[in-house]
């Protein structure tokens, strides 16, 4: 620890996601509020744990990837800095045996983790049981998007299962260096000005949407006063319906997440009669092949707008998968650059809502499903931390069963009933499109 606190400044400036978070983490701090910021995993190995295995697997996983070598110093204004351990082999894991826990006393263990104002906001660990034993990743979200759980669960327990069942190493290809997205990202961005047309077409979007990004529909509740996250889910659509629906998609010309955002437009102008709907999706700028087994924050937001009073589910959904296509390059554009370029626009309201679709097809959920079609882990589970940050989280799982939805919001009585209300809505049109082919 002692050589982390003192590892120099980087050049290497932070990416516009990881400075969005930071300052998000100390601002509701400050406010006296709590800020989500951990992405938690876990899988299902048989048998117990081979410690020493295990320790070789998760010290070569964090000295593979320089994102783990870093921390953040930031006081409320000005720049964030980078400090950086010079030297990966000085990251030294180490296991602790805590005996016997009860779930909550284990639930509190594994959220309890430095900020990345210090280093070392991530921690692994195992939970053995008589004939198996439960591994777990909880990592500060600073260091990795969602496609961390897939590249958690392939490299350090693929190389756990190799160690154990050859006594080798698992090869792997070059991890990719997320210090160099950051460089470039900032070269990338510096050229900008409020005419070069992503800029534009943030700035257009964000006024459509009183001068900063989409609010969700229903009430939420009081977002100063503190709270803990809450999680509800549910099927929208069984196998056979999600079939029907892919092809009245297909019908429209356009893909299933086209279909999707057609739906949650109809289901904002039935709650509020808003003639267009205005949302966002992440997506994944990954485009190399080292990036794809980089550990790092990649992600950006694409806007989504679709005209919606009148249109059919063909037109809504034709209007919607042109949206999205077109604006894919945007994800490469961070809100909080343009906010820069146009000082006029404001941050994002508390509360603002980002919908993930994730197919068991593409990213980040195929390694996921990888990691335990090739024998690494089994009962892949994905969980929060159970804090509420400044963002409502809507995910929509596309996969085998059918397609479900569940959202993580504030857990106060007003935005539970919303959400529920929300989730309903968003089945009933739906069903209604896999059933009939329109609204």
């Amino acid at each position: 620890m002692e050589k982390s606190r003192l590892a120099p400044v980087s050049s290497v400036p932070v990416s516009y996601m990881q400075a969005q978070h930071i300052r998000g983490v100390y601002e509701r701090a400050a406010a006296g509020l709590d800020y989500s910021r951990q992405i938690i995993a876990t899988c299902e190995v048989p048998g117990k744990c081979d410690i020493e295995a295990m320790n070789v697997a998760l010290n070569a996983y964090l000295r593979r990837h320089d994102t783990y070598r870093s921390w953040f110093e930031y006081d409320g204004a000005g720049d964030i800095v980078r400090h950086t351990i010079a030297d990966a082999a000085d990251i030294e894991f180490e296991p602790n045996y805590h005996g016997e826990m009860d779930v909550d006393d284990a639930r509190k263990h594994i959220v309890d983790i430095p900020s990345p104002l210090e280093w070392g906001c991530f921690t692994f660990g195992i939970v053995q049981s008589e004939d198996h034993f439960d591994f777990y990743a909880s990592i500060d979200h600073v260091h990795g998007d969602a496609a961390l759980i897939g590249i958690t669960m392939l490299e350090a327990h693929g190389m756990y299962s190799s160690l154990t069942m050859t006594g080798r190493p698992m090869p792997l290809p070059d991890a990719g260096s997320f210090d160099d997205f950051c460089l470039q990202e900032r070269e990338s961005t510096s050229g900008l000005t409020v005419d070069s047309p992503e800029v534009r077409a943030w700035i257009e979007f964000a006024e459509n949407c009183n001068g900063t990004l989409p609010e969700f529909p229903l009430p939420l509740g009081n977002p100063m006063e503190p709270t803990v996250a809450d999680m509800v889910g549910e099927m929208l659509m069984d196998s056979e319906q999600t079939v029907r629906f892919e092809s009245a998609c297909t019908a429209a010309g356009v893909r299933f997440v086209g279909g999707l955002f057609a739906c949650a437009a109809m289901v904002e102008h039935e709650f509020t009669g808003a003639a267009t709907y205005y949302g966002l999706t992440p997506r994944d700028t990954r485009r190399t092949a080292d990036n794809f087994t980089t550990q790092g924050w990649f992600t950006g937001l694409v806007p989504i707008t679709v005209p919606i009073a009148a249109a059919s589910f063909g037109e809504a959904a034709w209007a919607a998968q042109n949206s999205f296509d077109s604006g894919l390059s945007m994800a490469r554009v961070p809100y909080y650059r343009v906010l820069e370029l146009a000082p006029w626009l404001d941050k994002p309201p508390p509360n603002f809502p980002v919908s993930n679709f994730l197919h068991g097809g593409a990213a980040p959920l195929n390694a996921v499903i990888a990691a335990t079609e090739m024998g690494y882990s089994n009962n892949i589970g994905i969980y929060s931390d159970g804090r509420f940050s400044y963002q409502l989280t809507i995910y929509i799982f596309r996969y085998g069963d059918g397609t479900a939805m569940s959202v993580m919001f504030p857990d106060n009585p007003i935005a539970q009933k919303s959400v529920g209300r929300y989730i309903a809505a968003m089945k009933s049109v739906c069903g209604r499109v896999a059933d009939s082919g329109h609204w």
